[in-house]
């Protein structure tokens, strides 16, 4: 997927139907790394109000289970009531495979998992610890983010763009098509560099 980018993913997703798979809320790269991609591994996050005996079990779970490639998806609902996601999460994630988080909600050590070169894509900042903010209350299930479900094992792809999901069963065609499409983009691109016009590019090779 080295050629690909968000925009051609969604091209090819909705020439297949897929209308809906990118994410509407701004999430903003944190950490400076443009691109984020690998496969969903998900949290599922709520807010609390109360002391919690053991706060951080199925989170520490979750990066413990990581394997290679995989993306940590934390759905928190865009939660500002604490930072959930910081350094030591970071440094454990990579420790086991982790390529990068993308977090509906807020993150901090933001200095520190920039100097670490790990992609941390979040909608926001908190300097507070989640312990009796927040909680994972549920691991490697289905979640959804501004109603794009991201079940575990999808392709999740992410750029200065947004972020899309592809869902697993279709992952195939889509990189296929995602991919001609580029080639096609180059070629109707050299054509206008070339001088054609942009209308008869667009309709000889049928691409905009």
């Amino acid at each position: 997927m080295e050629n690909l980018y968000s925009a051609v993913i969604c091209d090819a997703l909705d020439s297949m139907g897929y209308r809906h798979q990118a994410l509407t809320t701004h999430f903003y790269n944190f950490t400076g790394l443009p691109r984020i991609t690998g496969r969903c591994k998900t949290t599922l996050w709520v807010d609390m109000y109360h002391e919690d005996e053991n706060p951080y079990e199925l989170e520490l779970q979750a990066v413990d289970s990581c394997r290679q490639g995989d993306i940590l998806i934390c759905a928190a609902g865009g939660s500002v009531r604490s930072g959930i996601w910081g350094e030591l999460l970071t440094t454990a994630a990579m420790n086991s495979g982790c390529e990068g988080v993308i977090v509906h909600g807020c993150i901090r050590d933001i200095e520190k998992m920039r100097a670490m070169n790990f992609p941390v894509f979040a909608t926001g900042k908190s300097p507070y610890d989640s312990q009796n903010r927040q909680r994972v209350v549920d691991i490697d299930v289905n979640v959804e983010i501004d109603n794009v479900v991201c079940k575990p094992g999808d392709i999740v792809y992410g750029d200065e763009d947004g972020i899309v999901v592809i869902p697993q069963e279709i992952e195939e065609e889509v990189i296929k098509n995602a991919s001609e499409k580029v080639n096609a983009e180059n070629i109707s691109r050299d054509a206008i560099k070339a001088g054609m016009k942009a209308t008869e590019a667009y309709q000889k090779y049928g691409i905009l």
